[in-house]
């Protein structure tokens, strides 16, 4: 099955650089940087990435961050993560990275960002443009010092939007009301981890306090029918990563995600791997997900693959050479 859609040409809307590393790459990591017991061989990496549920997942991530340390780790894992990307033919992404998690070790925003498109363009063949996730456990305050210095950056780095990530059961999205409002002014797209870790509710307050432009996860949305039946109404997009949502204990099985449910009642929605290496799967693995457990055919996720460039923030022309690229005609 998985081997009928790694020709496609792809996009991909949700991905995390850190949860995007070839696992051989973070392995030379680990040992540039002394490793840790639990990991003496590149065998052992595999198991660390067992999830207990949302709460376990958010402390792994952490660990792995912690054997980034340099600027060029992020020229590396960029250049890394794009190559990977290109041979499994995914053409167009737009790509999460969270600086704020290395201020520890004395990284900037803009140092980061640099090293990351340094990193990128050492990969002819895709197009990437950088989300930069304001990570909500460090709060409003701290999110808006970013886009500050994000505002001097953006347009020379490809930054295109921003997104609040992280531990969504701890720090609700309403407080960044004014975080979101900035964004816009200076011209960013915007979108919200909601719906994953917390019920609809979470999703609900995002909707109504941050106004984004698009929603990741969602994937909770489905227990309250008047929500859904508002991102129906708004056509709200939605950036669905089926197999994250099971590996973290969000949806209990494949068959019972919604995202059948939101395609059916015509909610704009992308398929997305979020943390790729982090959750053993890939875009060919999820399409595959889509046709064995959710009641998708073939041409229905050929098409959701060219329709979900409508939900890309590209400009006009940008969506129309895409749609092109992917094998669609223009709308």
């Amino acid at each position: 099955m998985l081997s009928a859609f790694q020709d496609l040409r792809k996009i991909e809307l949700h991905l995390h650089l850190e949860g995007a590393i070839p696992l051989p790459a973070l392995w030379k990591l680990i040992r540039k940087y002394g490793g840790d017991p639990r990991v003496r061989a590149f065998e052992d990496l595999e198991s660390m990435f067992e999830y207990t549920d949302f709460a376990h997942f958010i402390e792994i991530w952490g660990w792995k961050n912690r054997f980034l340390r340099e600027y060029e780790d992020f020229s590396f894992i960029a250049e890394e993560v794009a190559s990977d990307l290109r041979s499994q033919n995914v053409r167009y992404v737009e790509m999460f990275h969270s600086p704020g998690d290395y201020r520890r070790a004395g990284l900037g925003l803009t140092g980061i960002t640099e090293a990351i498109r340094a990193g990128l363009a050492r990969v002819p063949g895709i197009e990437v443009r950088l989300v930069t996730d304001l990570i909500r456990d460090h709060g409003p305050k701290n999110g808006m010092r970013q886009l500050e210095e994000l505002k001097e950056i953006a347009s020379e780095l490809d930054v295109v939007g921003i997104g609040i990530g992280g531990s969504e059961h701890e720090f609700p999205p309403g407080p960044f009301a004014p975080v979101f409002e900035r964004a816009r002014m200076l011209g960013l797209r915007t979108t919200v981890h909601a719906g994953e870790a917390c019920g609809p509710e979470s999703v609900r307050e995002a909707l109504e306090a941050l106004h984004p432009d698009r929603i990741g996860h969602a994937a909770r949305a489905i227990e309250d029918p008047e929500l859904v039946g508002q991102l129906a109404a708004r056509r709200v997009p939605l950036e669905l990563c089926v197999v994250s949502n099971v590996r973290t204990g969000v949806v209990g099985s494949f068959d019972r995600h919604p995202a059948r449910a939101y395609y059916e009642l015509g909610i704009p929605i992308s398929i997305n791997t979020d943390d790729p290496k982090l959750f053993g799967t890939s875009l060919a693995q999820e399409y595959g997900v889509l046709l064995e457990y959710l009641g998708f055919e073939r041409d229905e996720v050929e098409q959701l693959i060219i329709d979900s460039v409508d939900c890309a923030w590209l400009p006009d022309d940008g969506k129309v050479a895409l749609r092109r690229e992917l094998g669609g005609d223009p709308p």
